[in-house]
């Protein structure tokens, strides 16, 4: 039975799911990390907020760990390269709260036009300061959003029905996306210069960090004011800081901070900046929402191996699940076949779905085929980590899609290239979904893989089927199964299925027989 320690404070909603789908959960809040290392090797899951730190000492202690869940948007909290080296999926809940951050957002900006913080104060100090505080309206006014996902979209509706120009920044952004939100899709300087109001939304890269600093703040308009309630370091406080002191940037909003908790920072006590303790997603309906989401997804993927909103790994439904279960079976024994009869380095991998199978989501399935290849080459590979493993050793992988196939409704096929030249296995799913060999390296051979196997790749000539079996049947080793392909006077190849593990012993003797040019033993 899986177990999942949720090591933050968070809605009992998240615990009771686990309980019902049958996971074993234990809620420990407000342990440091060194208590989080003595007791996570117990866990199959972590599910955290924002206030404990999953770092890589962590993740390296977590030897069971198969997911990492954040209920909220933002994993900075999380190492995920740590994470995703270690093959551990990393998930967030992009969605739970995102209606709370967009209106907190607007609430931030209407403050931050009307001074209502500050005149708040002073109302409360028996002062009656009414000229002091002259606003302005937002009726009008040009907002720029900086990231129109999903909280930025949000955003843009509700500040269009304020009845503002709401212009937009975001390299994902299509022109008939914008049209449906009703905003204008601008360059970053276009934003820069026309926006009246700037809000950010989006997550900390290292694209993102610090893109507003002292040479783009000097774009923007004089009098503009500034909202952050995305992520703090995507705004250079100390640029901000002389912008408002000289009078340039009007006023700012922040609910996020370069370091957090923030108990002082270079923009606290500005009489024109109004800091809000990272309340973005702090409602009662957000706490549940996300603690919902984080148990279900994790749950999911911890009983079904459905993988939703993950950063590290592409995204299988609890739906399309069930369909991918059988190619990715398939392709995981193609991917091990290619691996081991192929030893040199390869510096393409492909994989072909052909007829049915070009109708699924590729993406997963392409992760695994590249895992079950690279597990022949290294340790500790899996869907997660294989991409990056792959980017590391310079292999590009290449992935394509043909509705139409002649012979089989549904066919996949993986080839790699090497210094020696191409190589190809090709499989497909019998009845019941049951994997199938059907070719390698295009030469017809139909063949179920089984536990222990021997690869023969042959001259084309008489003599070699019955030397063969002497020498398995004088070893005793009893044939299960025996598949054979060729190409008429060139290449022939023999699969043979074994019941027990074969010694190199008797790999080496078939190896030495005259017209065999590559001998392996496989291991499925």
């Amino acid at each position: 039975m899986p177990k999942v320690l949720i090591a933050d404070k968070m809605d009992e909603v998240a615990s009771e799911i686990f309980k019902q789908r049958g996971i074993t959960v234990d809620s420990k809040a407000g342990l440091t990390p060194e208590e989080i290392i003595k007791i996570v090797k117990d866990y199959d899951g972590i599910a955290v907020r924002s206030s404990t730190k999953i770092n890589a000492d962590i993740i390296g202690a977590a030897t069971n760990c198969k997911v990492i869940g954040r209920a909220g948007i933002g994993v900075d909290t999380i190492d995920v390269p740590a994470a995703t080296n270690k093959g551990v999926v990393v998930m967030n809940t992009p969605f739970g709260n995102s209606i709370t951050t967009a209106e907190h957002t607007i609430a931030m900006m209407m403050a931050c036009a009307r001074q209502i913080p500050q005149a708040n104060a002073s109302t409360h100090a028996g002062k009656w300061e009414k000229s002091k505080f002259m606003g302005v309206e937002l009726f009008g006014k040009t907002l720029g959003v900086i990231g129109c996902g999903n909280i930025g979209a949000i955003v843009a509706s509700r500040a269009i029905a304020l009845q503002m120009r709401v212009v937009a920044f975001d390299p994902f952004l299509t022109e008939e996306r914008a049209v449906e939100l009703g905003v204008k899709r601008v360059t970053l300087d276009e934003l820069l210069v026309q926006a009246d109001f700037i809000t950010l939304h989006v997550p900390k890269t290292t694209e993102t960090a610090n893109m507003l600093n002292k040479e783009t703040l000097a774009k923007t308009k004089k009098g503009v004011r500034i909202i952050n309630c995305a992520r703090g370091g995507l705004v250079v406080e100390e640029d901000l800081k002389a912008l408002l002191d000289s009078g340039h940037v009007a006023a700012a909003a922040f609910d996020v901070f370069s370091v957090e908790p923030a108990t002082e920072n270079v923009l606290f006590n500005h009489p024109n900046i109004i800091c809000t303790p990272h309340l973005g997603a702090s409602t009662g309906e957000a706490q549940v929402n996300v603690a919902i989401q984080v148990a279900e997804q994790m749950s999911d993927f911890l009983l079904s191996g459905a993988v939703a909103n993950a950063v590290n790994m592409p995204s299988i439904s609890a739906e399309e699940a069930p369909r991918l279960r059988p190619y990715m079976a398939l392709v995981t024994q193609l991917g091990k076949m290619l691996g081991q009869i192929n030893k040199g380095a390869a510096t393409e991998f492909a994989i072909e779905y052909l007829g049915h199978a070009a109708q699924l989501n590729p993406r997963p399935l392409t992760a695994c085929a590249l895992a079950a290849y690279l597990s022949c080459h290294s340790d500790s590979v899996n869907m997660v980590n294989a991409p990056q493993i792959a980017k590391t050793n310079k292999l590009a992988v290449r992935e394509t899609r043909e509705d139409s196939l002649d012979e089989l409704l549904t066919a996949v096929r993986l080839s790699i290239k090497t210094e020696n030249g191409e190589a190809s296995v090709t499989g497909t799913l019998f009845g019941g979904g049951a994997p199938r060999l059907v070719a390698i390296n295009d030469v017809p051979c139909e063949a179920a893989l089984t536990e222990h196997m021997l690869f023969i790749l042959n001259e084309d000539k008489p003599g070699l089927i019955g030397r063969v079996g002497t020498i398995l049947g004088e070893a005793k080793q009893n044939i299960a199964d025996f598949r054979l392909g060729r190409q008429r006077g060139g290449t022939a190849i023999a699969l043979i299925s074994l019941d027990v593990a074969l010694s190199d012993k008797l790999v080496k003797e078939i190896a030495a027989l005259p017209q065999v040019k590559q001998v392996n033993y496989l291991k499925f």
